[in-house]
């Protein structure tokens, strides 16, 4: 059995973390530290996990929790996770780190969009980004895993398979809602469920925090120099689930078979990924998972183009974050890729 420890439990994400690890049988989770709830059994505070397991919040030295595990989970903050990676950066532990201090490679960039100064820019780039469809062979030999953003993975699954086949070569639009959960278990005048539940509202307009992350891991799988994101979140009245969808415009002779052959060329062999031919993707059949819908719709040609739409559904907390993460950590241990993430059928309706 590998050894994993959580750093930062008491969240959402943290919560789908023990929730899939404690469920894990080639994984034991021995340590989970916060500041938080320090004492209470996991079950205390995550609700779901009642009788499950007899762990309790610890509060440990970063240093104290890598002893003699396999893997460690960051669980934090942005800018908060940082400064806990620097203090283990020698351990020999593997590190996936769940928020967004270690996605981007230059630290201009991480200072702007986090409003911040990162305490260690010389770790940046040292971080496998962990996005298995794209890097996973690079996942497989890695020791620091950074974990991708919810709607950076909603809105790079549709537009991995484009960059890779070359059509991300002009100005792309995309549209990202999100519900309640990924503000996190902390509520906020601006982000709290009872002023979300019958309301929609606009966020990150033309800043969105994940913008950053798509422009690199769309140009890494090839998008041209003349390609460009616009992104606009949604703060959609629910609880789990990302929808995004994506506008561009591609050659007039692209139709649905060539458009279907992209997305299986990139998505075939895929474990995690439904590309669907009949429907458009939607929430409600992948929340409570690690799946995530794909889908696309062309538009009618007009003076040699024509539009296209490429739309993606997950679960913001598991294929959005902890069980991408987990993904990430059965590969670079050498397991079955969906060790722990199969036995989730989504909820109907």
């Amino acid at each position: 059995m590998f050894k994993a420890a959580i750093i930062g439990g008491t969240g959402y994400g943290g919560a789908e973390l023990c929730r899939q690890l404690i469920h894990h049988d080639q994984v034991e989770l021995v340590t989970v530290s916060s500041i938080d709830h320090v004492g209470k059994k996991l079950g205390d505070v995550h609700l779901n996990l009642e009788g499950l397991s007899d762990l309790r919040f610890e509060e440990l030295p970063a240093t104290e929790v890598v002893k003699d595990v396999d893997v460690v989970f960051l669980g934090l903050p942005h800018t908060v996770s940082s400064h806990i990676a620097g203090e283990i950066r020698d351990t020999d532990a593997r590190i996936i780190d769940l928020s967004g201090d270690f996605r981007l490679l230059n630290v201009d960039d991480y200072n702007s969009n986090y409003n911040t100064t990162h305490p260690f820019p010389e770790l940046l780039g040292t971080y496998v980004y962990g996005f298995p469809e794209m890097n996973r062979e690079q996942i497989r030999n890695a020791t620091r895993i950074a974990s991708p953003g919810c709607h950076a993975t909603s809105v790079g699954l549709t537009l991995l398979p484009l960059a890779k086949a070359g059509m991300l070569d002009g100005p792309v639009f995309t549209t990202s809602a999100t519900g309640s959960s990924g503000a996190g278990a902390y509520a906020k005048p601006i982000t709290h469920h009872a002023v979300r539940v019958n309301n929609l509202k606009l966020y990150g307009i033309f800043k969105h925090v994940h913008r950053y992350e798509l422009d690199r891991m769309a140009r890494e799988a090839g998008a041209t120099d003349n390609f460009s994101l616009e992104m606009t979140g949604v703060s959609a009245p629910m609880t789990r689930g990302i929808l995004s969808h994506t506008m561009m415009q591609v050659p007039a002779h692209i139709d649905e078979a060539a458009m279907m052959d992209i997305y299986q060329q990139t998505y075939g062999d895929q474990p995690m990924i439904k590309v669907l031919e009949n429907r458009t993707p939607q929430t409600v059949g992948i929340i409570g998972t690690c799946f995530a819908e794909v889908g696309f719709t062309l538009g009618p040609v007009r003076g040699g183009k024509r539009s296209l739409v490429t739309i993606a559904a997950l679960d913001n907390l598991l294929k959005g974050g902890a069980g991408q993460a987990v993904q990430s950590m059965n590969i670079c241990l050498g397991l079955e890729e969906r060790a722990g993430l199969m036995s989730y059928v989504g909820i109907w309706p």
